[in-house]
């Protein structure tokens, strides 16, 4: 996992407290920035992920995993298989 990005509108430092997310922002753009950020730290390019893997990699940073992927989903940063069983980094 890289760190946490520094500087300009991709800052999202402010949103973190010893490497755990405060809260999950209400801004759309802001919540943006954050999933950005999750999707590039937590989860490698070409990797397929299960639910499980999913959850707990999004669990090291808030315990609202579910909306965490929900989020990552629907804003298009992880894909999903039809059935659910497998989640991918997008681009």
């Amino acid at each position: 996992m890289s760190e946490i990005r520094t500087g300009g509108a991709r800052d999202v430092t402010a949103l973190f407290s010893h490497g755990r997310l405060t809260a999950i922002p209400r801004k759309p753009a802001r919540r943006e920035q954050l999933l950005v950020h999750l999707a590039e730290t937590l989860f490698e390019r070409d990797r397929s992920y299960t639910e499980p893997e999913v959850n707990a990699a999004l669990r090291t940073v808030h315990e609202d995993c579910s909306a965490l992927r929900r989020y990552l989903v629907v804003g298009g940063m992880l894909t999903r298989t039809r059935d659910g069983a497998a989640y991918r980094r997008a681009g």
